[in-house]
């Protein structure tokens, strides 16, 4: 089933992405894609670590806290437009919007906010919403 999002619900995702915690976003992130692809869009090498951030214990750093906030307002459209498998397979396909690059690979090197400025809007508009 196909949700198209509006722009009151995109606004709250990324309004949500920016005040929400990181460990909640840790979580969300984990349950939807589960704790590899997590750590692979962050930029981790050790998903274990994942389960680290879930606790509160150890917080993500710059870049990697920037990269969960982008992966969650992907990852949120995806989900509720989609659901878990197809965000999953969006993430790790090779889009030729993003010069033919894995969602998730820019995610996990990205490391300034400029570089994540593709990465959006071409999820918006594969989750139905305008850019």
């Amino acid at each position: 089933m196909t949700t198209v999002l509006d722009e009151t619900k995109l606004e709250q995702i990324d309004r949500e992405a920016s005040i929400t915690p990181l460990t909640d976003i840790v979580v969300f992130l984990r349950d939807h894609v589960g704790q590899k692809f997590t750590a692979y869009m962050s930029g981790l090498n050790d998903p274990k670590e994942v389960g680290a951030w879930t606790t509160g214990k150890v917080k993500p750093q710059t870049p990697k806290d920037m990269r969960l906030r982008y992966a969650y307002r992907v990852v949120r459209m995806l989900v509720e437009s989609y659901g878990d498998d197809t965000a999953k397979a969006w993430l790790f396909g090779t889009n030729t919007r993003l010069n033919d690059e894995a969602p998730a690979y820019l995610l996990r090197h990205a490391q300034v906010p400029d570089d994540f400025r593709d990465i959006v809007p071409v999820a918006r508009a594969f989750a139905g919403a305008s850019e």
